[in-house]
């Protein structure tokens, strides 16, 4: 029988023996629910699926269909991730990283890429026995593109949908009973340094603070690692206590704003509130709140220097 070989594939032998044995059956799902934390290997899991359901009969996948398949480089793949809407096309969302372009609002995934891949499976595979769709954070689908999507898992013709979430509750129910479920889990500490050794990010385990904003997952470690060194280190510093007067809380607010887009600005008030939990565990319950509010009215579109203005202010000692 066929068994897939999930290389690199750190901590999750319950998601492994799960697909397994579906390779092995010949049981393989129109549509799969890969669901568990960001950055805990969900990603690699549908890469390899992908490259064994394009190769049932292969012992081994070639590092060749691999290769293909991580550089999105297959006609009977497609890989589906939320995007932004920037100069009326859309963007995806680590294209728009790599551009620079300013991230205002969340990344969605929209009802034309639901389209697209109803069009996608609207032929037959060229290469391969079936077409493989994969949906990055799939909970980013607003309802009319989850309501479009329903048919197409219903109906797939010679396909697999994988759709990557961090669980069932973010899902509409009518999608997740169309879904066979795979849990993916969180990481020890010793599977956590495993993963970030293997590929070569040995430097993240010196970041006790990003270890613990990430919780178990290896991707959300490097992330934070790399969102920290986009932070003026200056303003960094002046953040790690809160601010004496109130002149220094309208600086600070000011710079923030210039400094950083808004899911920047996000990602500084979770780790914020991770210092200042740990390094103000006595006085930390009220400026705790305050910060949750703040992220609260960024994502209500709220103008963020005044988000930041009323909330640094609210944290100066009479």
């Amino acid at each position: 029988m066929v068994r897939p070989q999930f290389d690199g594939l750190v901590g999750q032998a319950t998601a492994v023996a799960l697909l397994c044995r579906a390779i092995e059956q010949r049981r393989v799902a129109p549509a799969y629910l890969f669901a568990g934390p960001h950055g805990v290997g969900r990603r690699l899991a549908a890469e390899q699926f992908a490259a064994v359901l394009f190769a049932p009969d292969a012992e081994n996948p070639s590092p060749t269909l691999s290769r293909r398949i991580a550089q999105r480089n297959h006609p009977d793949l497609l890989w589906v991730e939320p995007t932004y809407l920037h100069q009326g096309r859309l963007i995806g969302a680590s294209q728009a990283m790599e551009e620079g372009i300013s991230r205002k609002s969340p990344p969605q995934t929209r009802l034309e890429q639901v389209r697209q891949i109803a069009q996608f499976l609207g032929r037959p595979p060229l290469e391969a026995p079936r077409a493989v769709v994969v949906i990055e954070a799939a909970e980013t689908m607003a309802e009319g593109a989850a309501n479009g999507l329903l048919k197409t898992l219903e109906e797939p013709g010679q396909a697999t949908i994988i759709l990557l979430a961090p669980g069932p509750q973010a899902l509409l129910p009518t999608l997740v009973s169309r879904c066979q479920m795979i849990p993916f889990q969180r990481l020890n500490a010793t599977d956590m340094a495993t993963v970030l050794e293997r590929v070569g990010q040995e430097e993240v385990l010196q970041q006790p603070q990003m270890l613990a904003m990430a919780q178990g997952s290896p991707g959300g470690a490097i992330a934070a690692y790399n969102q920290l060194q986009t932070i003026p280190a200056d303003l960094l510093t002046a953040l790690h206590q809160p601010p004496r007067t109130l002149r220094d809380a309208l600086d600070q607010a000011r710079q923030v704003a210039k400094a950083l887009d808004t899911e920047a600005q996000l990602w500084l008030l979770d780790y914020l509130l991770n210092w200042y939990w740990q390094n103000y565990p006595t006085e930390s319950q009220l400026w705790l709140l305050k910060l949750e509010a703040a992220k609260s009215y960024l994502r209500r579109f709220v103008q963020p220097r005044l988000v930041w203005e009323v909330m640094l202010m609210d944290l100066v000692k009479p």
